[in-house]
């Protein structure tokens, strides 16, 4: 029996995602409630479980495709708990060949019942099947050079750059010099090609939002100095301590985040929003943290952070950025917040403009 693999609802108002990585290729084996396949929204990054034991029998949405909600991205065949095999496959009905030569319609002449691996091919990372997937590259036929043979970005991008290979009849694999007067210039040196690449659900929401911000938010940047000998003098007398009783470093952002709440508190007007024909104060300070994910910028929520000690706050940030990294922060963790520190300064920036976060602020 086939089983649709269907995206699921990610979050309210999200209608569209893109197919990020399959963990599973055609032909295999999948238990139930085990990741077959990453979404990404415009927020982060979900994983969709297989519903029952089964086998991949086909994929129609490939990593980098867009889908909407609802939509039918991949089969599994579904196959007894008690099995230890796959059953043999029965012979396909007529509605599933046609979705078959669909398939193979929609990417061209790969078949993809029938791609095997690569040698020497593992998991593909990630950033590695954003990569590929911008640039139509089958993942299948990259090698992979990480730990237990993974696919890293360096090899996407490695892939990605190499030149085809010259197996067209009649013409010279020798590069033809184009002379111009006296000088003579390398086709390949005086190239103006254009390649456009779609923009993954997150990257098109930032786009969105930063010219939401522009046109709605009366912005106003002010730079001011302060003198931080007292904080570093602190860090570097309680830094071992630190480690040692909450077993996380001691760093600056903890007491920017205490600074801001004391702020907050001195000038309401800041942690205010506005709601027409209102202003509405809020007594609580929801703290947005700018964290540099795998797939870009992301925003998640310091809730109650005028509660928090110090060892909380820095705890709470090194959990963020660990699993931003991995695109792994929960979509209920990046909505709300009343504030954001945004912190240019891990770029080596020395000032910035940051824009503002509708509805906030500040």
């Amino acid at each position: 029996m086939a089983i649709e693999l269907k995206v699921p609802e990610v979050g309210e108002s999200i209608t569209e995602v893109m197919i990020g990585v399959w963990k599973k290729n055609v032909g295999d084996s999948v238990s139930a409630d085990e990741s077959v396949v990453e979404i990404e929204s415009d927020k982060a990054t979900v994983e969709l479980p297989a519903p029952s034991n089964g086998v991949v029998s086909a994929i129609l949405k490939q990593a980098g495709e867009q889908a909407v909600v609802g939509e039918v991205i991949g089969f599994l065949e579904a196959v007894a708990s008690s099995q230890s095999t796959p059953a043999t496959t029965p012979e396909p009905s007529a509605s599933s060949q046609a979705q078959s030569v669909d398939v193979r319609r929609r990417v061209g002449s790969t078949v993809i019942g029938s791609v095997q691996p690569a040698s020497g091919t593992g998991p593909v990372m990630p950033a590695a099947a954003r990569v590929l997937g911008e640039a139509g590259v089958p993942p299948q036929s990259v090698s992979g050079s990480g730990p237990g043979q993974r696919v890293t970005k360096a090899d996407a991008t490695s892939a990605v750059s190499a030149p085809p290979s010259s197996a067209i009849t009649g013409v010279s694999s020798e590069p033809q010099p184009v002379m111009t007067g006296t000088t003579a210039i390398s086709s390949s040196e005086t190239s103006r090609g254009e390649r456009p690449v779609l923009m993954s659900p997150m990257r098109r929401r930032i786009a969105e939002r930063l010219v939401e911000a522009q046109h709605q938010a009366a912005l106003l940047t002010t730079f001011n100095e302060v003198d931080m000998t007292a904080v570093m003098e602190l860090r570097k007398k309680f830094k071992d301590n630190f480690v040692d009783r909450h077993g996380v470093k001691l760093g600056f952002m903890s007491f920017f985040v205490r600074a801001a709440v004391e702020a907050l508190h001195a000038v309401p007007q800041v942690n205010a929003e506005f709601r027409d024909p209102h202003i509405v104060y809020r007594d609580f300070c929801d703290i947005g943290i700018a964290v540099g994910g795998g797939k870009g910028l992301v925003v998640p929520i310091l809730r109650n952070a005028e509660q928090m000690n110090f060892a909380q706050i820095e705890q709470s940030i090194g959990d963020f950025a660990h699993r931003a990294a991995d695109n792994k922060v929960k979509l209920e963790e990046l909505q709300g917040g009343t504030f954001t520190i945004s912190n240019g300064g891990v770029y080596g920036s020395m000032l910035s403009t940051p824009i503002i976060n509708p509805p906030q602020s500040g």
